[in-house]
């Protein structure tokens, strides 16, 4: 692969020609020995390669080297090389994903326990043997980053890579209710790192898209109690989930679809959840259930709650089939293909098959 991920995977290859290529020999051998490297785990050989000597903890940025020298000599990406703007958006995509699903404290500072508690080293392994870099579905397949970069980009209509309101309640259709998109502004589940006032910036895209296509998650159904978490009391109760029902309800019958009143909905939430103590819902009831998820899509996502009602039979036999998928692989997966057939309409109309524009123009 490259130099970091050889040095910190491949102790073996200590003298390969890759270890030299930025380093001089002595001064990486002295590094390696002196540090007792060869000692250490594999985890703590990757936290203590990549951190800067004088944190406790990897920043975002600890992560770039790695990631340029997968798209340097990751045959998979090697497509990419003639447009190095993707490139870098390939490579923050990756980083944000890990730091979703791995820094559970959401502080932008991932620690060694962190990193061992987290999958990106059997991640990082996986990528390192194969070839084909989306059938490496944790962190790194291109085809999860394509689909997350599209989604965003059809949102961000006057593409200044920031997104508001408006373009927020479009997502999936319209899915989404205006409570629950003014909850996520409000930056009650996690803050904006795009620093202009009622905007999201790319990076607060990821975390949302991530949340939200995979509500099985622990790091989504921690993102949507907040949000379902009127007073932050860490409790949701009868009045803080009828508030959010009450959008959906008149929705559906502005839809003339037949109304599924509260009370009705509340001992449908109170089966699928199974609350310690039925007055309430905890975090940790929700994290115990197989049905959480679908309990925020009936409070504000209407075509995914009208679809768990119905319960497509395709979709049923599909996570049969492949138990081992996540809601969110499965989702990319579909999504993928949905918008590569619409890039081979596109460019037969055009007379093209020219996917990226140097300018970053919609890549597709």
């Amino acid at each position: 692969m490259g130099l970091l991920l050889c040095l910190v995977l491949n102790p073996k290859l200590l003298f390969a020609e890759c270890y030299f290529s930025s380093i001089g020999q002595k001064a990486f051998i002295d590094y390696w020995i002196n540090g007792n490297m060869l000692t250490k785990d594999i985890a703590t050989q990757i936290y203590t390669t990549l951190k800067q000597p004088q944190l406790k903890y990897l920043t975002q940025d600890d992560f770039k080297p790695v990631l340029r020298e997968l798209l340097a000599n990751h045959p998979g990406l090697e497509f990419l090389q003639s447009t190095p703007e993707f490139q870098e958006r390939y490579a923050e995509t990756v980083i944000y994903r890990i730091y979703y699903y791995i820094n559970r404290s959401g502080n932008g500072r991932l620690t060694l326990r962190e990193l061992k508690r987290g999958n990106i080293i059997d991640a990082m392994l996986h990528a390192d043997e194969e070839e084909d870099i989306n059938k490496v579905l944790r962190y790194f397949s291109y085809e999860h980053f394509y689909v997350i970069y599209c989604k965003f980009w059809e949102l961000d209509t006057d593409h200044d890579f920031l997104i508001d309101k408006e373009n927020l309640i479009r997502y999936g259709n319209h899915a989404l209710t205006y409570r629950i998109v003014d909850r996520i502004f409000s930056q009650v589940p996690r803050r904006f790192t795009s620093k202009v006032e009622g905007k999201m910036g790319y990076e607060d895209f990821v975390y949302f898209i991530l949340s939200e296509e995979d509500k099985s998650s622990e790091p989504s159904l921690e993102y949507w109690f907040k949000c379902i978490d009127l007073d932050g009391n860490g409790v949701l109760t009868r009045n803080e989930l009828q508030f959010f029902y009450e959008e959906q309800l008149h929705r559906m019958e502005c839809m003339a679809q037949e109304p599924v009143l509260f009370e009705d909905i509340l001992c449908q939430i109170i089966d699928m959840i199974g609350p310690e103590d039925e007055s309430y819902i905890t975090l940790r009831d929700l994290k115990g259930g197989k049905l959480s998820g679908s309990v925020f899509n009936i409070l504000f996502n209407l075509n995914k709650f009208m679809a768990f009602e119905t319960r497509d039979p395709f979709l049923i036999r599909q996570e049969r089939e492949n138990p081992t998928l996540t809601e969110w692989d499965r989702f990319a997966h579909r999504e993928y293909i949905r918008l590569s057939m619409e890039e081979d309409v596109e460019d037969a109309s055009n007379g093209s098959a020219e996917v990226w524009d140097e300018s970053l123009e919609a890549p597709f």
